[in-house]
């Protein structure tokens, strides 16, 4: 069934075995090593993205969308820390996702994050050891779509997941640009003093992409300060959005999957606080 949707020819995942799939993961991790992020193109074929993009629009009314202020770590206000601080800068969000609960196993989305070949691969291609690379525990997030409209983007913010692996489903008319900085931050240290600076406007340390349907991307986006640009004309930016992270069980905090997605699970309240660092989202 995979094959009705990705390209196995350019990319065999489903033959870990093989000379070739060794050559691609040790093509995605030059780039990743380079860049912070690695991009595949095509890894979804033309038939596979049809049908893909048939889903998005079925759910995508299902979208939480949610305009508010937010700052790059979906935090409240800190008031210990002083004006111009990193934590301290709001900025407008007007974005939606939909949230896990809407893709079943059948549906293509959920069957290439759940397909057994999918998580070793992204983990060998982020030299990751098994006992640090598990799927996102969390039943509003694991496998979600992200809705770009009119006038909207997704401001300056890390990702609270460690790897982020995005699949380019259908993009805008004009803009919805990737803009990021890779390894901005560590699990010790949040280099504030960087991040303030691109939130001055330094963009020296940015880099762009533009990704095109049925392109994957591999991103570590917990460590990557990172924005999508705003987007124009009436058809929407679709990306399909599968969840890694490095610590079993791991699963969002309560305030950000408020905002994400307008709601929280029991699930998410058993897990408040267990963290595999100390970063602050």
């Amino acid at each position: 069934m995979l094959a009705d949707l990705v390209d196995l020819g350019r990319y065999p995942i489903d033959r870990p075995d093989s000379a070739a799939y060794q050559r691609l993961i040790e093509d995605i991790r030059r780039e990743i090593d380079a860049d912070g992020c690695a991009v595949l193109p095509g890894f979804v074929h033309r038939e596979g993205l049809a049908q893909l993009l048939a889903e998005a629009e079925a759910v995508a009314p299902r979208a939480h969308r949610s305009f508010n202020r937010t700052n790059a770590y979906f935090t409240r206000d800190d008031p210990r820390f002083g004006i111009g601080h990193p934590i301290r800068r709001f900025y407008e969000r007007s974005n939606a996702f939909v949230p896990a609960d809407n893709f079943p196993r059948t549906g293509p989305l959920r069957l290439i994050y759940e397909y057994d070949g999918f998580l070793p691969f992204i983990r060998a291609a982020l030299n990751e050891p098994e006992d640090r690379f598990f799927r996102y525990d969390d039943p509003l997030a694991d496998v979600i779509l992200n809705v770009v409209e009119e006038g909207q983007g997704f401001p300056w913010h890390f990702d609270t997941n460690n790897f982020t692996v995005t699949l380019a489903i259908q993009n805008a008319e004009r803009g919805g640009a990737f803009e990021y900085a890779p390894n901005l931050r560590t699990p010790e240290h949040e280099n504030f003093e960087k991040v303030a600076a691109i939130l001055d406007g330094d963009m020296g340390a940015v880099r762009q992409l533009v990704l095109q349907p049925g392109d994957l991307q591999i991103f570590r986006g917990r460590y990557s300060l990172h924005r999508v640009a705003p987007v124009s004309g009436p058809r929407p930016r679709y990306v399909g959005i599968f969840s890694f992270v490095e610590a079993e069980r791991m699963c969002g905090g309560i305030e950000r999957t408020k905002q994400l997605y307008g709601r929280v699970l029991p699930h998410h309240l058993a897990r408040a606080g267990r963290r595999a660092d100390r970063l602050l989202d």
